[in-house]
């Protein structure tokens, strides 16, 4: 471990020439520039798309820091490149020669188009990882027939099959709230392209990965598949039970609501003793997992039943630490968790403006080499004159 590792982060030193925009592939490279990776945004004169979706600040009348982009894109540098112009071309290959990284979330063909397809990279630079993300992949990996469709996170998540088991009952399917079709895909960007540097750091030999966000939330929804092989069955919504355990799942109290999980036999016996008379740890409709999964639909009635008699704070006092449970967090809860301020959950972000904005942190934690303080999310095209020199290019 250098020193420069130590104290500019676990990624210090890799280089990442950063073509994406809206959530996917911004977030993917944010988790990069958290840990020290050099992150470039290469944007068009417009910028990213998600640096005009709000919600903006009142320190921010121009509309140029929305809440969107901030979250996204600390950390990273900016530089205007038209890649459709010869001279906008020509630099970006000459940084494609000092780069360890390019990251797109183009639909297939752009880049080709554009005379910049991997394999014209990776002649003047071997050892080039070249990570896309698409709705549907690309045809190097596995050409799908939906592979020039658009894709937002709401259609990978209903071709993936998440909508299809989200949701109180079959005839409500519901979207997942966050974008997860986008953060998911985003997430094993990063994992595969931190695999693929590693390969060519030990062999000098880059190569091209793609993830489809299809295939990403399918992933996700690993349940569904071995249940439909197993079983044969084709799972639907479950509202907020489980199809497989209880009690497990969301229940009611008196001001909210609390998430209980008694998955193994010792936390149920622990939890019946706490809310049933003596005896009900041994009622031999629940004493085993297959009992209770026979008789999921009573027991949850019956733990409802008792949940929704007491407060959120009462169900602490009695369940906090002795089974699996939690209350269901507002992020106004969240902000005033202990948990949130002990973990740096919430970080502050440099604002040029104002004060600061806060986002989410990075959920992970390096006990030797911790994820350097945040910088301020770049202006468009305001490192055109550090990255674009020689120097930075050496």
């Amino acid at each position: 471990m250098t020193n420069d590792t130590a104290h500019h982060g676990i990624l210090s030193g890799l280089r990442v020439l950063d073509l994406t925009s809206m959530l996917s592939g911004p977030y993917c490279t944010m988790m990069l520039a958290d840990h020290g990776a050099e992150v470039i945004k290469i944007e068009t004169a417009r910028g990213d798309t998600s640096r005009s979706n709000g919600p903006f600040r009142a320190d921010d009348p121009d509309h140029q820091w929305g809440g969107y982009f901030v979250s996204l894109n600390r950390s990273k540098k900016s530089i205007v490149l038209d890649l459709k112009s010869d001279a906008g071309k020509e630099k970006f290959l000459e940084l494609a020669k000092t780069a360890d990284v390019v990251a797109e979330n183009f639909r297939p063909g752009v880049m080709e188009r554009l005379g910049l397809a991997y394999e014209t990279l990776a002649e003047q630079n071997p050892a080039l990882v070249y990570a896309a993300v698409r709705g549907f992949g690309d045809k190097r990996t596995g050409d799908s027939p939906y592979s020039a469709w658009p894709s937002y996170d709401v259609v990978a998540q209903a071709m993936g099959g998440l909508i299809a088991i989200t949701g109180p009952d079959a005839d409500t399917p519901m979207k997942v709230g966050p974008g997860v079709g986008d953060i998911f895909s985003g997430l094993h960007l990063a994992f595969g392209i931190l695999a693929a540097v590693r390969h060519a750091e030990r062999t000098g030999e880059g190569q091209y990965l793609d993830v489809a966000m299809y295939d990403a939330v399918l992933s996700l929804c690993e349940r569904t598949v071995y249940q439909h092989s197993f079983e044969g069955t084709v799972p639907g919504p479950e509202g907020n039970a489980h199809p497989l355990l209880a009690p497990f799942g969301v229940f009611e109290a008196s001001d909210g609501h609390v998430t209980i999980g008694c998955v193994e036999d010792a936390f149920w016996k622990a939890f019946a003793k706490i809310i049933g008379p003596e005896g009900f740890e041994d009622d031999p409709r629940f004493t085993t997992k297959s009992a209770r999964r026979a008789n999921r639909d009573d027991l949850n009635r019956l733990v409802n039943a008792w949940t929704r008699q007491r407060t959120k704070a009462e169900l602490q006092t009695l369940l906090g630490g002795k089974i699996p449970f939690g209350p269901v967090n507002t992020i106004a809860d969240i902000r005033n968790d202990p948990h949130t301020a002990a973990r740096g959950m919430i970080q502050n972000i440099p604002n040029p403006n104002g004060a600061p904005w806060q986002v989410a942190a990075s959920p992970i934690k390096f006990t030797k080499t911790p994820a350097p303080e945040p910088k301020a999310p770049p202006a468009l095209d305001g490192d055109a004159l550090t990255v674009l020199s020689k120097d930075s290019q050496t």
